[in-house]
């Protein structure tokens, strides 16, 4: 990824010391969380490269939960992050992944509830900057950087063009997808960053198209140093 701007290098504000080991593991939290739509009951966070081997110096593990309670980086709660979530009732397990990773900032989270599990895939590329590469097994890409749609939906004819057109008839416009799927006619996944923020109408309205399962928005709204 290519930075767009000296902010990009910068960072967030945040609580440190590292905008790579805490802020960026914060955003991949709080991605993870805004596509769970709760706090789940049990999280295994796995740590590659990098992460692995430093996350507790670091305080990435604090950061990565601070995420998963949906804090932004410069939330003074993230030191105690670990602890308020026992107290809320969350297992996080840690773990230390072998072999080699996307990138050496990478994190595999699985959150689980009673009827739930959802799996992120995700690293933190420098200046608090990230990018998700799967969710649930589909090969998809997003920055967190703008506000997100993820659609869970069935392959069809014409899915994405119903999307796309009410996104139009919003004056959305659309900045990035992506899209994987599992065959044709399978289980499939559309990702749109998009310029603006989505309502729930709209997101209602999309959900009760043909042949969609599910409609997440991860909308991170950080303030970022000036």
């Amino acid at each position: 990824m290519r930075f767009k701007d000296v902010f990009s290098i910068i960072g967030p504000a945040m609580v440190g010391p590292s905008s790579s080991h805490t802020a960026g593991a914060v955003r991949l939290g709080r991605v993870a969380r805004h596509l769970f739509g709760s706090l789940p009951d049990a999280v295994e966070i796995v740590f590659y490269g990098s992460f692995a081997d430093t996350y507790q110096g670091h305080g990435t593990d604090l950061a990565i939960v601070s995420g998963l309670l949906d804090y932004d980086t410069d939330d003074p709660r993230i030191p105690t992050s670990l602890i308020i979530a026992a107290q809320l009732g969350l297992d996080i397990q840690f773990k230390q992944g072998k072999g080699q990773s996307w990138h050496p900032n990478t994190a595999k989270m699985t959150l689980y509830s009673d009827t739930r599990k959802l799996s992120v895939i995700g690293a933190s590329i420098g200046g608090g900057n990230i990018e998700i590469i799967n969710v649930n097994d589909f090969d998809v890409k997003f920055t967190g950087e703008y506000p997100t749609l993820v659609i869970f939906h069935q392959d069809r004819t014409g899915l994405i063009a119903d999307v796309a057109d009410l996104l139009r008839r919003e004056a959305i416009n659309i900045g990035h997808m992506d899209v994987d799927r599992k065959g044709r006619s399978g289980d499939a996944m559309t990702v749109i960053e998009v310029d603006s923020t989505m309502t729930e109408p709209l997101l209602q309205e999309i959900s009760g198209m043909s042949g969609v399962y599910e409609v997440k928005k991860v909308e991170l709204m950080e303030r970022r140093l000036s």
